[in-house]
């Protein structure tokens, strides 16, 4: 009997988690759980019994993280992942050699790699070993993003049609993984594809929660699994534990079977002891979850790379530019240390002069300074002004990005910027640690998550857009990934050369979302240098920096003011709008800017 017929008659109970009992049950030092395949084959082979024994039907080989980078390079990889696959289908033999039917499923975790088809190739290349010695049966698990795992499966469905290919997400109680991807759309856009036979949940959540996840999917089109966490751990010294009871657990998983999900099974903390009191429970309700539903023939319903331009009754500022009016978006930095009056006056004048939002950067590179979204909910307060917050990847994870958002939409922030951020300096990196739990692709698709599932009004979410970038094709490219993962506009780095100009012209014709040409006046010859080497994104032209030799204060300002005109005029064709940098809080400079650009505009009729 095949695992698809055996699902058809029955529930699949799969075994509990290998590597937190394999820890419990022996204690000492080894690098890896999968390199115990080579190591210590009979213990793993006693793991894979013991679950059997409980009343497992499914195990998985002990690869969760056979990959290259891990296991020491590509051929201790392919050795280790023929090893765990041998080790458990010979369990499956003693256990059929007993009248037991029992299922060995090839097991993939989180596959390692910097792009989508690094991720992809690992994938791959573990599936062939596995294909080579004879699997039939595919899991992927605790995945917390979709990248790869549709190249994957196709790829095992062309060398073996009647794979049963599985595929399951870690996601917290909210129903979001650490990659900020939301469970619901995750699961139905994989199994739109018809390359897997089950989609689900396992790892991070307990059986209660992953209850409450579940309940929202029940009888909607396809064939569900479960395998919670034991519970919640408690860390004591460097150990973690789980403790809650396997006749709880097992209460509860059944209370998810309830909802018609046929696949269960334990994660992190569930023991043989937890997957034997789940069999017992199994066994005696008798359940029947009916034979499992086909395929779905649908195909890949491509969804993210529309660009939505939705409209905000709070939102003036994108209201604006979707009429088709010229905005005017300043950037002030916030100060270095808690006092926001000068600030405040800053933004007051700017408002008054015409600005329609003021956008603030999230701790330039990387130096504390007051923090952008608390100053943006203050300016909204205070002075009724649309505001951008930087949001940068650097130093906040899924959790803390999630409670930030919450309170901006709470104070009415409906536009957000969001960027990777300047990484920690390198003299500093001893005492000040960088996280970067998200790239700004990542985040945009986390945030645009959060339009779907949580706000009644949207984010609008704008990203960055480096005109001056070496290599503007793959800059380019990103920025369409950009748009895919939900953002709607872009703020471009300062147009100062030609080639910048170029570039912008690129984007216009590539980019379907809205574009506000980046301008930042250029007030000495000193300043135009300085810009030229040492800020990353800027390049002035060297015919700028000749045009400032010898000019005196007063003189520079005035320059500045014709050349941000002559970059406005060029550039106003290929944009919706003015991004403009205030240099060195010189406000009144900006002041002259912007009624110089507004007159611009009222000659030429606003386009």
């Amino acid at each position: 009997m095949n695992v698809r017929d055996y699902m058809n008659e029955n529930i699949l109970l799969f075994d509990g988690a290998f590597g937190t009992w394999y820890a419990v049950k022996y204690e000492g030092t080894y690098e890896a759980c999968e390199l115990e395949n080579l190591a210590h084959p009979e213990r793993v082979k006693e793991i894979h019994r013991e679950y059997i024994a409980a009343g497992a039907k499914a195990v998985k080989t002990n690869t969760f993280g056979a990959y290259a980078p891990s296991m020491g390079g590509e051929e201790a990889s392919e050795k280790v992942v023929r090893k765990g696959f041998a080790i458990a289908e010979e369990c499956r033999r003693e256990a059929e050699s007993d009248g037991k039917a029992v299922f060995v499923f090839a097991d993939f975790g989180p596959a390692p790699g910097e792009t989508p088809e690094e991720i992809a190739e690992a994938y791959i290349r573990n599936a062939d070993i596995f294909l080579a010695e004879g699997a039939v049966n595919f899991l992927f698990e605790t995945q917390s993003t979709d990248v790869g795992l549709r190249e994957a499966a196709a790829h095992i469905r062309q060398a073996q049609p009647d794979a049963v290919i599985l595929a399951s997400f870690g996601v917290l109680p909210d129903g979001f993984s650490r990659d900020g991807r939301f469970y619901r759309t995750m699961l139905e856009e994989l199994y739109a594809t018809g390359l897997f036979d089950a989609v689900g949940l396992n790892c991070v959540s307990s059986a209660g929660h992953m209850k409450q996840l579940l309940a929202g999917l029940a009888g909607g089109g396809m064939n569900l699994m479960a395998m919670p966490n034991a519970g919640y751990p408690t860390v004591r010294g460097f150990r973690t534990y789980f403790e809650n009871s396997p006749e709880y657990f097992a209460g509860r998983v059944m209370e998810i079977a309830g909802l018609g999900v046929r696949i269960l099974g334990g994660c992190c903390g569930t023991t043989p002891d937890y997957i034997r009191d789940l069999a017992g429970k199994i066994s005696s309700s008798g359940l029947k979850p009916g034979k499992m539903l086909p395929r779905s023939a649908a195909g890949m319903q491509e969804q993210e790379g529309k660009t939505e331009h939705r409209i905000l009754i709070n939102n003036r500022f994108a209201q604006k530019i979707a009429e088709g009016k010229c905005v005017f978006a300043v950037e002030l930095d916030s100060p270095r240390n808690a006092d926001a009056t000068g600030f405040m006056d800053d933004a007051r004048r700017l408002q008054a002069a015409g600005a329609d939002t003021i956008t603030i950067a999230d701790c330039p590179i990387a130096r504390a300074r007051m923090d952008s979204s608390l100053l943006a909910c203050k300016v909204k307060r205070e002075l009724d002004l649309d505001v951008i917050p930087h949001m940068t990847c650097r130093d906040r994870n899924v959790n803390a990005t999630k409670a930030l958002l919450l309170g901006l939409y709470a104070e009415n922030i409906r536009n957000v910027l969001i960027v990777t951020g300047d990484p920690i300096p390198t003299a500093e990196r001893d005492e000040v640690k960088s996280v970067y739990h998200f790239n700004s692709r990542k985040l945009g698709a986390f945030v645009n998550s959060l339009n779907r599932e949580t706000f009644r009004e949207p984010f609008q979410i704008f990203g960055a857009l480096d005109l001056n970038a070496v290599n503007f094709p793959m800059e380019l490219k990103r920025a369409k990934e950009k748009e895919e993962s939900g953002m709607i506009g872009f703020l471009t780095q300062p147009v100062l050369s030609e080639q910048a100009l170029e570039n912008l012209k690129m984007s216009r014709k590539e980019l379907s979302g809205w574009i506000l040409g980046g301008i930042i006046p250029v007030i000495s010859h000193r300043n135009a240098v300085f810009m030229n080497n040492e800020i990353n994104g800027i390049t002035v032209s060297q015919e700028i920096i000749d045009r400032y030799e010898g000019l005196d204060r007063a003189q520079g300002e005035d320059l500045a003011v014709e050349i941000s005109a002559e970059i406005a005029e060029k550039i106003r064709p290929y944009i919706d709008g003015y991004y403009l940098m205030t240099p060195m809080r010189r406000v009144g400079l900006m002041e002259r800017i912007i009624k110089r650009l507004q007159e611009m505009e009222k000659g030429q009729g606003n386009r």
